[in-house]
């Protein structure tokens, strides 16, 4: 498998399924992300089935629907497939019927796992068989050593995903793997783990759906380009969440995007594949050489940062930390000063 970013023509030409991240692809916190809802318009319009793929268990998949239809997107309850369901479908090949569960999180993952014919419960006085964990913005400390205790003693502990952060309009904040980590460090029992990175969740909504050409889209390395990878789907990364350039050179082959777009409106435009060239690695009229020193910025700064992703990515510097990415930075904001680069 190619482990580095591929040529492609038009993604909606292209692919016939779409699984599109949530958080920091098509919303952050209440708001869309600009010119997201149009561009999944568009791509319904062109006959592209459109669905949704969140490690968020935060809320049912109908709410996120319905906050979905409040940007003008066209979207079924059931086109949404969210991290609580895949770790309920855990749960329940695994429990008998009616088996309580205790939960750490929010309705999401309740509503989940009693869909799924399980009893969520708040206490080890019901004695639950095993313990559930997801993100819930109002997750405070009783649920915290409630399910600890419950893990201590045995029980099997599940999470629904490990995102260390959620992207929020303020900045990024705490996720679900950052109070996972709590439970952690107070029994020394690593969760299994039911959501991206995990391939469960895509491959079921392949499934579902039946794409012969699915693509994936999300913004960060470590959950949605690793899932895809993983589920041996394409992926492609937009700089619009939580992962930018430095996250971008740095990234191993496990995670690592096949196509980078500043936002979904990369859905609609070619990408053209990085080639070796005498200098270096070209995109275009870009080309970048070693140690990421930009030997032809081009026209297209999105170029730029492909023909770099390609020079780092073969190069031994790779997660070593040694190649430093300023000069490149530099290049970029003074190519396009609002773009979606980083510092």
């Amino acid at each position: 498998m190619n482990d580095g970013l591929i040529g492609a023509g038009v993604p909606v030409d292209v692919y016939d399924l779409l699984l599109f991240d949530l958080d920091g692809v098509v919303y952050i916190g209440p708001a869309p992300v600009p010119q997201a809802p149009e561009a999944i318009a568009r791509a319904q319009k062109a006959g592209v089935r459109c669905t949704f793929v969140t490690n968020n268990a935060s809320r049912r998949p109908g709410v996120v629907a319905d906050h979905l239809r409040e940007f003008g997107i066209d979207c079924a309850d059931d086109d949404v497939v969210t991290s609580a369901q895949g770790a309920a479908a855990m749960l329940a090949r695994r429990l008998p019927a009616g088996a309580p569960v205790l939960v750490i999180g929010g309705d999401g993952l309740t509503w989940a796992l009693g869909e799924a014919g399980l009893t969520p419960v708040t206490s080890l006085d019901d004695d639950p068989q095993a313990v559930v964990q997801g993100f819930g913005p109002d997750v405070g400390w009783r649920q915290l050593a409630e399910g600890a205790i419950g893990v201590s003693q045995g029980l099997p502990f599940i999470a629904t995903n490990l995102d260390l952060t959620v992207p929020t309009p303020r900045g990024r904040a705490p996720g679900n793997g950052a109070l996972v980590g709590t439970v952690v460090a107070a029994t020394g029992v690593q969760p299994e783990v039911a959501g991206k990175p995990q391939p469960t969740l895509f491959l079921e909504a392949v499934a579902r759906y039946g794409g012969r050409a699915p693509l994936v889209i999300g913004d960060r390395l470590d959950t949605d380009l690793e899932g895809a990878r993983a589920a041996g789907l394409d992926g492609l990364m937009v700089l619009t969440g939580v992962h930018r350039t430095r996250e971008l050179l740095a990234a191993a082959p496990g995670v690592r995007p096949h196509l980078i777009a500043r936002d979904l409106r990369g859905l609609e435009t070619v990408h053209p594949a990085p080639e070796p060239d005498d200098d270096g690695w070209r995109v275009g009229s870009a080309v970048v050489g070693p140690g990421l020193e930009v030997r032809n910025a081009g026209d297209d700064a999105l170029d730029v940062l492909r023909a770099a992703c390609a020079a780092a990515w073969a190069g031994s510097e790779v997660g070593t930390g040694t190649v430093d990415p300023t000069s490149l930075l530099a290049v970029l904001h003074r190519m396009e000063p609002d773009g979606p680069w980083g510092t």
